[in-house]
């Protein structure tokens, strides 16, 4: 069944690359056509991100490869959808 939607939590240093690089890498991979990232929190040196990932047929194995190849570490997978459709 393909990903609809994944909503992750994403911690990012603060260093390392922007929201908005972030979100254009990940809105360039196949299957995926929106991508919303929202930063909810900022420390000294990290920033804590909702990141939404929505599209067609979703491969969560390579969001979570393109984060942590920007630097970046998935907390927590707090939604997904799965559709037949």
């Amino acid at each position: 069944m393909p990903l609809r939607k994944v909503v992750l939590d994403v911690l990012k240093p603060l260093k390392g690359p922007s929201v908005i690089e972030i979100a254009q890498t990940l809105s360039r991979l196949e299957g995926v056509s929106q991508v919303v990232v929202t930063v909810n929190e900022i420390d000294v040196e990290t920033a804590t991100l909702t990141v939404v990932v929505e599209g067609s047929s979703i491969d969560y194995d390579l969001i979570r490869e393109s984060i942590e190849g920007l630097g970046g570490m998935i907390h927590s997978i707090d939604e997904v959808i799965a559709s037949s459709s």
